[in-house]
Parts: structure tokens; C-alpha cells; sequence
């Protein structure tokens, strides 16, 4: 038995969302929008994106702009995704070229 998506909103609009899936409605539009390549995000980019939401918790909760409980949870969720535990919920590979610098 399936379960029904969720409904996640963006600047575009409700869109469903398997509710296994721990991404928002634009990474889902992306999903359906870009072929997929097979390719994942390297291991160690995704780790380095764990450590980083880490610090960043700890540094904004140290000038006072985040609750301790609120940063508490944001980094055992980035420690989740740090040590592996979430690199299924990377599901393509999501590198972006970028246009040629106006002429000026």
C-alpha cells in the first residue's frame, strides 16, 4: 500500500511530494522537470554540506539569532546527513552551468 504524497508549496504553486522524501517542492520540480543522469552528488560534497549546516547552527545560535532547542535539532539533522544517514534524500546530481558574462 502507497502512502499519499504531501503537498509542498513554492513561489510556483502546491505540488505532491512523497512523504518519504525529506526535500521541498523545488527539489521535487527539479525531479520532474531535468532528466534524470544517474549521477549523485559525491559522498564528500554531501558530507561537507552536513558539517557546514552544522557550524552554522552553533555560530548563529552563539550570536543569539537561533533558540538553542531549534539548533540543537538543525545539527543532529546535519550530523544525519554529515555521517550518511540521509544521502538517498540527494537524488540527482544538481550542478548548474552558468551563462557567458554580459558585454559591457
Amino acid at each position: 500500500m502507497t502512502t499519499a504524497p504531501r503537498v509542498e508549496h513554492d513561489s510556483m504553486g502546491p505540488l505532491d511530494v512523497p512523504t518519504t522524501a525529506l526535500w521541498g517542492a523545488q527539489t521535487q520540480r527539479a525531479i520532474q522537470n531535468f532528466p534524470p543522469t544517474g549521477l549523485k552528488m559525491p559522498r564528500t560534497f554531501i558530507r561537507a554540506l552536513g558539517l557546514i549546516k552544522h557550524a552554522a547552527a552553533a555560530a548563529t545560535t552563539n550570536w543569539g539569532d537561533l533558540p538553542r532547542p531549534m539548533a540543537l535539532a538543525v545539527q543532529a539533522a546535519a550530523l544525519d546527513v554529515a555521517e550518511g544517514r540521509c544521502d538517498d534524500q540527494f537524488p540527482w546530481m544538481c550542478f548548474r552551468r552558468a551563462p557567458a558574462p554580459a558585454a559591457t
